[in-house]
């Protein structure tokens, strides 16, 4: 009978043994299991050079979390998606990504992209992070889109209330319909403070990025109602077009442009061109201070560019979903993270998020002299 009892205490032993062993490879291999995210922007094509810029400041922001043991003990992979600013593509690599078990999805880099996305994420309960898109047409909406920057509203408002100071009444708008949520929300969003500040628009002309169109033309049309001054709402390589033919034209002119187009592509294609053109900044170009220093050198070190406002930006973003995993208790998802925890830590200063989704961001303008963006408000 004691044998048998032995015989069974042994039998036991080793099955709670083996199951010991299950249970522990069970958790080594879940543990091992990377955490998902997806990156969406336009990285080749004519406006790639805020995509390729922004999927940087996302790899940059997980290489930097999987060294510090990334997020619940899980290395997190980053999964990027080029959606060559097509809207069907933009759709199909948002449901492709969603499939392939992304929990978050940081992008895209323009609102025309955002506009088409977001009903998918939303239908999935999927959270989206834009580092860039800034249309009104998202802003005040209880949905999954989220961004780090204030909508276009504060940023054309800024741009205005700049001119009328600078004594500028009468101005000519050329804007890209490639970005058309964009554009035109900043094209309105500017007149309303242009005007009601006493200023008149002389001339609203629009044309497609990529098509045929000259742009010699448009200049022609845009300076024939003698303008004080002329804005351009467009990305950076039709920004940097058009002001070379403007020149052409008129050396002198002043010229401003929308944040889309500030990018350092700007001035390399533009060069003298684009001397003295203003531009709006997300982000402030002469941060001199440590914490951004220490971003921007391992930016360079990393990738051999700047990261402009749209890596960093992006490298904002993809922090907010990094944090929000890591604070992320179980059942909570991580639009209520966000929601409850309100404020998060940006690169160059907090970020803190409204109700809707919306998040502040000093807001600058910029002007290109020797080649560089200088701060002048």
């Amino acid at each position: 009978m004691n044998n048998m009892l032995g015989v069974g205490q042994w039998h036991l032993g080793i099955r709670v043994g083996l199951l010991t062993i299950l249970v522990i490879l069970s958790i080594c291999c879940s543990s091992s299991e990377p955490t998902r995210i997806g990156f969406v922007g336009t990285t080749s094509g004519r406006v790639a050079d805020l995509g390729v810029a922004g999927r940087n400041g996302a790899i940059l922001a997980v290489e930097l979390r999987n060294q510090a043991g990334g997020v619940a003990g899980h290395q997190v992979e980053l999964v990027v998606g080029d959606i060559k600013q097509e809207s069907e593509i933009a759709e199909r690599v948002t449901r492709e990504l969603i499939a392939q078990g992304v929990i978050a999805i940081v992008g895209p880099m323009t609102s025309a992209m955002a506009i088409h996305m977001v009903p998918i994420t939303d239908e999935a309960k999927i959270l989206l992070v834009s580092p860039t898109a800034t249309t009104t047409d998202l802003s005040n909406r209880d949905d999954y889109f989220f961004r780090v920057v204030p909508s276009n509203r504060e940023v054309a408002a800024k741009n205005a209330r700049y001119q009328l100071a600078q004594g500028l009444r009468r101005m000519a708008i050329v804007y890209d319909l490639a970005n058309q949520p964009y554009s035109e929300s900043w094209l309105n969003n500017f007149r309303d403070v242009f005007v009601q500040g006493g200023g008149v628009l002389t001339q609203t002309l629009n044309f497609k990025s990529g098509s045929d169109t000259f742009l010699l033309p448009i200049a022609t049309e845009v300076l024939a109602t003698q303008p004080d001054g002329v804005l351009i709402i467009a990305g950076s390589v039709d920004t940097a077009l058009l002001c070379q033919q403007i020149r052409k034209l008129d050396a002198r002119i002043p010229i401003t442009t929308a944040e889309w187009g500030a990018t350092k592509r700007l001035v390399e294609l533009g060069g003298k061109a684009v001397e003295g053109v203003t531009a709006m900044q997300l982000f402030d170009p002469n941060d001199s201070t440590p914490a951004y220093q220490a971003f921007r050198q391992r930016y360079l070190s990393r990738f051999s560019h700047e990261p402009g406002f749209s890596g960093t930006a992006a490298f904002d973003a993809t922090n907010v979903v990094l944090e929000a995993l890591a604070r992320r208790r179980p059942g909570q998802s991580l639009k209520e993270v966000i929601q409850a925890t309100r404020r998060f830590k940006g690169i160059q200063h907090p970020l803190e998020f409204d109700d809707y989704g919306d998040a502040n961001r000093a807001i600058f303008v910029t002007a290109v002299h020797d080649g560089q963006f200088v701060k002048v408000d």
